[in-house]
């Protein structure tokens, strides 16, 4: 039998923001808005007391979106992906903080490795959650089942020493059901579900609960009468092949009854590194032509500190634009010999925009570096004055 856990994260940046700023323990925070929103800080000059000034979302008026929030902030109402104006109406007495994904980063990586100190065999899912294959650590195990328990407790510890904070592990005999386990007792939960549990714990929830069932898929099973995973258990293989076609008819029978053979994968090779960025509000490429030299330059030397990190150089550098009318345009330019010097990207970055019109205010701008080498080239330098 194979142990399988699914390590998630609890409202991860909010959770990192809270370590930031204790006080705001126990109230709906909403994580989403630009620097605009940074607290103030103001020292009593007498008492040398300092107090901090955090905005709200009462009166927010922009196009930003909540990039995560506080469980008190979704008790409200307020979810991920959800614009912070409708957000507004739900909780106008949230605090809005602005993302600091360096932060983000940072704490990724150290809760990452002191998983890996325990269990090394680790698939990397992004910033906030990750599987781990604990089959060979629970071996041959006289009671299997609490070994994994003990383990899974273990790296909950082990992950709170490292970042100070919680995360709710799921743990099954495959990914699949790992998944949906890490959510079911959240937060800072430590599920355990054998195929024993799937009647009682898994078929009564939506079918969209299965990653890989999105909104459309969704839809059309509710549609035909379908809304738990129990219900979709209860379909014939060809019924549900004459509907979805024969391969995702097939993977919809076996996903709800709790059969999946992937394996933990330990790596994957990097297709892309990428930085971007959507504004406040939309910039002019002539009247903002200062700030988005700004922005375009520090886009350019993080994707530098991010390739050195990793290890990579990129040969081609690409650029992304978005515009107000939301068309979005790309263009690459690949280099003679890999680089992770910012200089040199920004050099590339800005060859590719002189190959754009730029016709319309701009929305979104990010840049890229794929084609990568595992080298480390060096690198480095300041800033270039000039959105070109």
């Amino acid at each position: 039998m194979r142990f399988i856990a699914h390590l998630d994260m609890d409202a991860f940046y909010a959770s990192v923001e809270l370590l930031r700023y204790p006080e705001l323990r126990g109230q709906p925070v909403v994580i989403g808005g630009g620097n605009r929103f940074q607290p103030s800080t103001i020292t009593d000059p007498l008492t040398g007391k300092i107090t901090r000034h955090f905005a709200t979302l009462g009166g927010y008026a922009g196009r930003g979106v909540a990039t995560t929030a506080t469980y008190e902030a979704r008790a409200l109402g307020v979810n991920s992906a959800m614009g912070l104006m409708k957000a507004a109406k739900l909780a106008p007495g949230a605090v809005l903080l602005p993302a600091d994904f360096d932060q983000y980063r940072k704490h990724s990586r150290l809760f990452k490795a002191a998983v890996r100190a325990i269990a090394p065999h680790i698939e990397d899912r992004g910033i906030d959650e990750i599987y781990v294959d604990l089959t060979g650590l629970v071996g041959d195990a006289d009671a299997p089942w609490e070994r994994a328990r003990e383990l899974g407790a273990a790296i909950k510890r082990a992950v709170r020493d490292a970042t100070g904070l919680s995360c709710s592990v799921g743990i099954t005999p495959n990914k699949l059901l790992s998944k949906i386990a890490s959510e079911l007792d959240k937060p800072d939960g430590l599920t355990l579900l054998a195929g024993a549990d799937i009647p009682a714990r898994i078929w009564p929830l939506p079918a969209r609960r299965i990653k890989g069932i999105g909104p459309k898929a969704g839809a059309k099973l509710a549609g035909l009468g379908i809304a738990t995973i129990g219900e979709l258990a209860e379909a014939e293989l060809p019924w549900l092949i004459s509907h979805f076609g024969k391969n995702h008819g097939a993977w919809l029978y076996e996903s709800a009854r709790g059969r999946d053979q992937r394996e933990v994968v330990t790596f994957s090779e990097t297709k892309s590194i990428s930085r971007e960025t959507t504004f406040e509000r939309d910039l002019h490429p002539v009247r903002d032509r200062e700030e988005l030299t700004r922005i375009f330059t520090k886009l350019c030397f993080q994707l530098a500190d991010d390739l050195r990190r990793k290890s990579y150089s990129g040969k081609t550098i690409g650029l992304k634009l978005r515009f107000d009318d939301f068309r979005t345009v790309t263009r690459d330019r690949t280099l003679e010999v890999p680089t992770q010097d910012a200089r040199k990207i920004r050099r590339a970055a800005g060859e590719c925009l002189k190959r754009v019109v730029l016709d319309r205010r701009i929305r979104l701008l990010g840049v890229r570096a794929s084609s990568l080498e595992g080298l480390d080239n060096g690198g480095g330098g300041k800033g270039l004055p000039l959105f070109d």
